[in-house]
């Protein structure tokens, strides 16, 4: 059957037996942090949120965090630039990377020195992941600079009364190992948790025109500790390392600079990813808590290239930020409370590019929040927030959110929506990037300041939806939504306000994305469970179809299909309720791309538009319990070798086994 008469059917049987009774009883409350930053019930929320909990890792086989989340929710595209430890992202609602934001732990992990300032997921192993909320829609009231499409939020394991060790151990094709071991434990007062890893491969090529393998290779350390000093002071903390090794393949930029169809890539590169962060709880009354944190995240990478390529030298950058926070929240009743804060974040990057010189820059951005909670009536709960934040090149930006939740009598039916505005601060590469031969202005110069002059892109989105629980066997969530950015800083070319030379500027033109969000789990019996999760985005790429100089095969978002649909299939075999065996399936629809120089599929060079093949891709776990204390595992990845693409030329896994065995005790 096909993918989308499957979802057709799928949606008929929901309007079918919608009014059949419903069972509020075996309905769980589920608390979650991020929406507002405190604790709230998930049924109270009118922002779309996806919670993948301990126990979907503790199940989950994936290495990667990213390959977890990428099948899990609605309206998150995953793409990869080649196999494990290459290039990879979440985009969230159709769009791209830079408009979502990520926090480990609380802290932000984007990179400074990345041209948008942006995350990329190839380093997130998942053995030391307890927790990801989702939250999708516009969170900058909250959240700040970046939050347009989303933001996700990543919490490590942490430590649980008594002493525990696990170890765990998976070896795969391509010579893969991945081992990780932990120790935690607490009381009453005080908890701990350190885990590390060591993750390896010899990997497969990264582009498809080539068989060389791309080795990569990531040590991780995962810690945190907590300690009550009195009923009313607390502290927390926590700090993450990732050290990491990968053997890549660059785009061809041009055939000036020696790239051909048969280029012999050897690049590598080397780098450092690190957070921590250290807050004090002080708790004066039962109704006001104040969270005082010092954050930190640190990014380092040098990039070596082939002796055959267009630069010998090594490409050296860092990005550092830290983050100053508080955050205040006020309890008024039961019914009513509110969460505000005052941030200060210093953002500096660092360039060594081949023999041109040191480059340094830096930005700093002061932000007042506030989030606004009340249960209007019994069934209505709403927020109301807003933001103000000071950067200190792009000027003063604010933004609003309001959320409506209404949950009927039967606990098991939600109506949800959310209206919010947001923005996105220049990076400090598309701040101070200029490059113009008349007047020798390189990035970072004084000169380049003043001409790389940009302004915050500004954003519109809204949505609504439906949440039900049919029967204790039953749950479906539909949501439409709706995005619009506006100002988009791209690059560009050619005489400018620099005169000859190029640099970023701000688009006049409206970039847009819509679409429908469909997700259901339903237990048919014992035996079968099913997890079905469709997106439909329908994009507009105004920055550029606008532009008629930009030749584009159609005008989408690159690398966003407008159909994506996941299926879970979870069987328990009768007799042996030990044995878990569980069938994932992803379709994708066709997505632009864009070219990159190198050989594709007909054997040419092209750096126009491309498009990315439809795919249908099979993946089956096995997972067996023994005593308790022992998970065994073994996986089929790609069962069919499905050939296919998320980034243009560049190869996803083929059919590869994984075996493995964790231990807790």
């Amino acid at each position: 059957m096909e993918p989308k008469m499957l979802l057709r059917v799928y949606i008929l049987i929901f309007l079918l037996i919608f009014p059949i009774k419903v069972y509020s009883d075996d309905i769980p409350v589920i608390v979650i942090q991020a929406p507002s930053k405190k604790p709230q019930s998930l049924s109270t929320v009118g922002t779309s949120v996806t919670i993948l909990d301990e126990k979907f890792f503790n199940d989950s086989t994936e290495h990667f965090l990213g390959d977890a989340l990428g099948t899990s929710t609605t309206g998150a595209n995953f793409f990869q630039s080649g196999g494990h430890g290459t290039a990879s992202a979440i985009q969230l609602r159709g769009m791209p990377k830079r408009y979502s934001t990520v926090y480990i732990d609380g802290v932000k992990m984007s990179d400074p020195s990345s041209v948008s300032n942006d995350f990329d997921f190839n380093n997130i192993l998942t053995s030391q992941v307890s927790r990801v909320e989702i939250l999708k829609g516009n969170q900058s009231s909250v959240y700040g600079s970046g939050a347009i499409g989303g933001t996700i939020h990543i919490t490590t394991k942490k430590g649980k009364p008594g002493f525990h060790k696990d170890v765990e151990y998976i070896a795969g094709s391509h010579d893969t190992h991945n081992l990780s071991a932990s120790l935690s434990g607490g009381n009453n007062n005080s908890n701990y948790f350190i885990g590390l890893q060591r993750f390896q491969t010899d990997g497969i090529s990264q582009m498809t025109h080539n068989d060389e393998k791309d080795r990569y290779r990531n040590n991780g350390l995962v810690a945190n500790y907590g300690t009550k000093f009195s009923e009313t002071l607390e502290l927390r903390s926590n700090a993450r390392v990732s050290e990491t090794y990968l053997q890549y393949d660059a785009a061809c930029v041009s055939n000036l600079f020696g790239c051909s169809p048969n280029y012999n890539h050897a690049e590598e590169a080397d780098a450092v990813e690190s957070s921590y962060n250290i807050s004090l709880i002080h708790t004066p009354i039962e109704k006001f808590s104040n969270k005082f944190t010092l954050a930190n995240t640190y990014v380092k990478r040098i990039y070596s290239r082939a002796p055959n390529s267009k630069n010998t030298q090594q490409d050296n950058y860092y990005g550092d930020r830290y983050a100053l926070l508080y955050q205040g929240d006020y309890n008024f009743n039961l019914d009513n409370s509110v969460v505000f804060g005052l941030e200060r974040e210093d953002d500096q990057m660092g360039y060594n590019k081949d023999a041109t010189g040191r480059i340094d820059s830096s930005s700093h951005v002061t932000s007042k929040y506030f989030d606004y909670q009340s249960r209007i009536t019994n069934n209505i709960y709403a927020t109301l927030g807003a933001r103000f934040d000071d950067h200190s090149f792009a000027g003063n930006e604010d933004s609003h959110r309001a959320t409506l939740a209404y949950v009927f009598d039967d606990k098991a039916t939600k109506l949800k929506s959310s209206y919010g505005t947001g923005y996105r601060f220049p990076s400090l590469y598309e701040t101070f990037y200029v490059w113009n031969s008349a007047n020798n202005c390189n990035f970072g110069g004084a000169n380049c300041r003043l001409i790389g002059h940009k302004k915050a892109e500004t954003s519109q989105s809204y949505d609504f939806g439906i949440e039900k629980t049919i029967n204790p066997n039953l749950f479906v969530d539909l949501t439409y939504f709706n995005v619009k950015y506006f100002d988009a800083l791209e690059g560009w070319s050619g005489n400018n306000a620099a005169g000859s030379g190029s640099t970023t500027a701000n688009s006049p033109s409206t970039i847009k994305s819509q679409g429908l969000e469909f997700m259901s789990n339903f237990k048919l019996n014992e035996m079968l469970n099913f997890g079905l999760n469709y997106t439909y985005t329908q994009t507009y790429d105004g920055a550029e179809q606008d532009n008629p100089n930009t030749s584009m095969i159609n005008s989408q978002m690159v690398r966003v299909p407008r159909n994506v649909m996941n299926l879970i299939t979870n069987l328990k075999v009768p007799g042996y309720d030990k044995l878990d065996v569980t069938l994932r399936t992803k379709w994708s629809d066709e997505a632009r791309d864009y070219g990159n120089g190198n050989a594709n599929r007909n054997g040419s060079q092209s750096f126009g538009d491309a498009e990315l093949d439809s795919y249908l891709v099979n993946d089956l776990s096995i997972k067996y319990n023994l005593l308790d204390n022992y998970n065994f595992y073994f996986d089929i990845i790609n069962i069919t070798d499905k050939k296919y693409e998320t980034a243009l030329d560049y190869s996803q896994m083929d059919r590869s086994f994984n075996f493995g065995i964790k231990r807790s005790y």
